[in-house]
């Protein structure tokens, strides 16, 4: 445990932190979830809505530090290439 007061209020604001993290992570994954389930359900109009409204989200998770750039970008592009399969 954390000796001096510094180090104490340190610790209580890891724990703060690290709840709100946790809860934009699994926001950002159930919807992920739902762009994968308009895409299993073959049902184009549902799942691009479904990208569109789950793009900023994982885009203010960049900016929060939750996630790397790059790794926001693979997401994108990996959900954006199976929602445009159901187009052709």
């Amino acid at each position: 445990m954390a000796n001096s007061a510094g180090s104490r209020k340190r610790a209580r604001q890891a724990i703060k932190r690290r709840a709100r993290t946790v809860a934009l992570r699994s926001m950002v994954r159930t919807y992920i979830k739902k762009v994968h389930a308009a895409v299993a359900s073959n049902d184009y109009d549902q799942a691009q809505a479904a990208f569109t409204k789950t793009q900023p989200y994982i885009d203010k998770m960049v900016n929060k530090g939750i996630l790397h750039k790059n790794t926001a970008g693979r997401i994108k592009s990996r959900l954006n290439a199976k929602v445009f399969a159901l187009k052709g």
